[in-house]
């Protein structure tokens, strides 16, 4: 019965926001840093960044609210 059990569950909350802003974060620092070298691949990774966003938003948006 301990695992039903609810406590603190503020880990849980800052996992969930690492993989929603994370990965797009992370995709916008890299698109940002290839610009002047590759200007098709950073529109690319800006592009994909949004994505995972809007992805990230609606499924783990729906389970966190």
């Amino acid at each position: 019965m301990i695992f039903l059990e609810l406590g603190n569950l503020t880990g849980i909350f800052i996992a969930v926001l690492l993989i929603m802003f994370g990965p797009p974060v992370i995709l916008a620092i890299i698109g940002a840093a290839i610009k002047n070298k590759n200007k098709k691949a950073s529109e690319i990774m800006y592009i994909l960044a949004v994505v995972y966003l809007v992805i990230g938003l609606g499924v783990c948006g729906s389970m966190v609210g």
